[in-house]
């Protein structure tokens, strides 16, 4: 008798990394549910069988009715109110409703399940943000330091990533937070929009505009190209017990001077462009930087990277080239 492959819902399947895991995990023999407020597109290649689920997950009862009978669970929803991804105003309830509620939602839903009918905890796998961390006395975050968060959207982040090790703690779920760093670029397959930095600077460079920064380009990030985040999170699919019951980094180990990858992005929309590069320069920062804004950092994940097998595969500078090309052949402006 045949078996029915595992059931895995991807909550925010439109969104900039959940589109992407859904293109990974679709060339697998899996059964998906990609669940987000506006129908997701199929890949045309995928080997998965794919149910569109769409949406509010902030609605009653929402939540229970997208992972009904669910093996494994994948949370990429992230609240964005406009052209950032990530920035939180202080007292912002909407922000709190879906950065924090819907992980409350997933761990109550899961708590009832595990009442009623018992058997095998379902998997979790939660997208959190190195940033989580705060700024630190350190340069390189490997999952040891304590948690110092400043600003508001980094608290919620760990409020939800500790309500998930709870649940995990508690027998609810099986669950691991994977705290990602500066999440950047486009594949040719790409359907969402990259709202972070290096994507802006892409487009002002391409509009003649000059790329600015807030320092003076000696900051350092660790810069993860959206493709090896998406292989990352189907890895963690293939070693979900093992991961279950912590948190872990993912990150290419290095920490990029900012100033040196804007000026290798001028250059690459100069080569599209046929005209001289845009300048780089330093600007005041406006009132509502933070201190995690100018502090260095990058990303050892050699735990996650032993635990499952995962390495980011593209270079840094084949991955800015990607990007500026998806950009400047004017496939973004299609993207939502």
């Amino acid at each position: 008798m045949a078996v029915n492959p595992p059931l895995v819902t991807l909550l925010g399947a439109t969104g900039f990394v959940g589109s992407a895991v859904l293109r990974e995990l679709a060339r697998r023999p899996l059964r998906i549910r990609a669940v987000s407020r506006r129908p997701a597109p199929v890949p045309p290649d995928a080997r998965a069988e794919i149910e569109v689920h769409t949406a509010d997950l902030t609605a009653p009862g929402a939540v229970a009715e997208a992972v009904a009978g669910a093996d494994v669970v994948i949370h990429t929803v992230l609240y964005s109110a406009g052209a950032t991804t990530w920035r939180v105003e202080k007292g912002d309830t909407a922000a709190e409703r879906v950065n924090v509620g819907l992980l409350r939602d997933l761990v109550e839903t899961l708590r009832e399940r595990r009442a009623a009918e018992g058997g095998t905890p379902v998997r979790v796998l939660w997208a959190g943000a190195a940033s989580q961390a705060g700024p630190q006395d350190k340069e390189v975050l490997d999952g040891t330091e304590t948690d110092r968060p400043r600003g508001e959207y980094d608290r919620q982040k760990l409020a939800a990533e500790r309500l998930l090790l709870a649940a995990d703690a508690e027998g609810v779920l099986r669950g691991a937070a994977i705290r990602l760093p500066t999440v950047f670029g486009y594949a040719p397959e790409s359907t969402a929009r990259d709202k972070g930095v290096v994507t802006l600077m892409t487009r002002r460079a391409l509009a003649g505009e000059p790329i600015t920064m807030w320092h003076d380009g000696t900051v350092r990030r660790d810069l993860l190209y959206i493709e090896d985040v998406a292989r990352a999170f189907a890895a963690a699919v293939d070693h979900a017990d093992a991961l279950a019951g912590r948190r872990w980094l993912l990150g290419t180990g290095r920490g990029e001077p900012l100033g040196a990858v804007f000026t290798t992005i001028a250059a690459l929309v100069a080569e599209h462009t046929g005209k001289s590069a845009v300048p780089v320069v330093s600007v005041p920062p406006p009132a509502h930087a933070e201190p995690g804004d100018f502090h260095s950092f990058a990303v050892d994940s050699s735990a996650f990277r032993t635990a499952t097998g995962w390495r980011p595969q593209t270079p840094l500078d084949e991955a800015l080239r990607r990007t500026v090309a998806f950009c400047a052949e004017g496939r973004e402006e299609s993207l939502l």
